[in-house]
């Protein structure tokens, strides 16, 4: 009994295609789309250098206490912003050589990026207030 009504549940539910035609894949939201993690220093200069869009670049580490609550709101703020500005993520561990030619001495560090060029950058944690200005002075906002 309790299958069958699970059942009738699922089916009732809209198809695909009525999700489609509203703009929005299931399981999908901008901030996926405009945040990505750098795989290495090819990928770096594809979608970072060479972006026509500006580029927020996270430097971060798994170990960093401050990095994992600057990352989530970062993302939030950027994927409000709706693809007005892209999200890079780069793990020093990871990726040592981009950490040193950027100049990262410390984590987290976040650079603004535009046209390929470091346009603004800050090291440490910073409030929503704070990365909002931050992200609006990047696109003229």
């Amino acid at each position: 009994m309790a299958q069958r009504l699970a059942l009738q549940r699922l089916l009732a539910l809209p198809a695909r295609g009525a999700l489609a035609s509203h703009g929005r894949a299931f399981g999908t939201s901008a901030g996926r789309r405009s945040t990505f993690n750098v795989q290495d220093g090819s990928d770096f200069q594809d979608r970072v250098v060479n972006s026509p869009k500006p580029v927020v670049v996270d430097f971060h580490a798994q170990w960093c206490g401050p990095c994992k609550i600057l990352g989530p709101r970062l993302e939030k703020l950027v994927s409000k912003l709706e693809g007005k500005v892209l999200m890079a993520k780069v793990d020093i561990d990871d990726h040592t050589d981009l950490a040193i030619e950027y100049e990262v001495s410390a984590v987290p560090t976040v650079l603004a990026m535009k046209n390929g060029d470091v346009v603004d950058k800050f090291v440490g944690i910073k409030d929503e207030d704070q990365l909002e200005a931050f992200l609006k002075k990047l696109i003229g906002a």
